[in-house]
């Protein structure tokens, strides 16, 4: 696999994942922001929405944004039934042509406007993969959960462990991926094990270069729409014993 060299990167698409569940309330606002987010060197987007079978109005939500911005390179993909998130990411993933693939939840914990901050260390012929840190930097952090926190640190250390990486936030939501190297990993995880896993796996390719930035992050609460829970937490410790150890 080619590895670029220390010199300047010519990109000409992103692929934009955004997997989707029950998000029909505020797809619409991610999607505008996508939208209006500026990327460096006028690269192109290329916007690919998974549903993962959602039982509210997100399928009709992003049809009718779909039909009113025929403009924009969206392509929307259903699931016939929910598989989690994990498999709706290998759904998007399988269907980029971009140089580089970032993961956006549909959401508003993470803005689309510090995508030209993740982009920078590949442009600059730097990186391959550029993980988004809401632990690094001065960027506004909404102030949430402690033991969320916690689990988060602690996830990320036990990984650090098993990969010989030092991230300071390795259950980031934005990953920046080289389209080419990502495509060459078999993922396996069909919900919040992906994180781990694909970190894990990543950090095997001989050569790999691996940068963190600091984001913002502007979080959720339980009522507000979060899904990850405490036994997402055990099976990503899992995971990152299977994929970081013994795989």
């Amino acid at each position: 696999m080619e590895i670029i060299g220390l010199n300047t990167r010519t990109m000409n698409t992103l692929s934009i994942i955004i997997p989707v569940y029950n998000e029909g309330k505020t797809v619409h606002l991610i999607l505008d922001k996508i939208k209006h987010a500026v990327l460096p060197q006028n690269i192109s987007k290329e916007i690919i929405i998974v549903n993962d079978c959602s039982t509210d109005d997100t399928t009709d939500a992003i049809q009718r944004y779909i039909n009113a911005n025929t403009d924009m390179n969206l392509l929307f993909l259903e699931h016939s039934k929910n598989k989690g998130k994990g498999a709706a990411l290998h759904t998007g993933i399988a269907h980029a042509t971009g140089d580089y693939t970032i993961i956006q939840d549909a959401d508003l914990e993470y803005d689309p406007n510090e995508y030209k901050v993740l982009l920078q260390p590949v442009l600059d012929g730097y990186a391959d993969v550029v993980y988004g840190s809401r632990f690094m930097g001065g960027n506004a952090h909404r102030v949430l959960f402690f033991w969320h926190t916690i689990g988060n640190r602690f996830l990320t250390f036990l990984s650090n462990m098993c990969t010989n990486l030092n991230l300071t936030d390795m259950e980031t939501c934005y990953k920046l991926f080289n389209t080419t190297m990502l495509k060459s990993l078999h993922l396996k995880e069909k919900r919040f094990g992906f994180e781990p896993e694909v970190t894990a796996k990543m950090s095997k390719i001989p050569k790999i270069r691996i940068y963190e930035v600091g984001i913002s992050y502007y979080g959720r609460t339980y009522e507000e729409g979060k899904k990850i829970n405490w036994k997402d937490g055990f099976h990503a410790i899992y995971c990152i014993l299977r994929y970081g150890i013994f795989h």
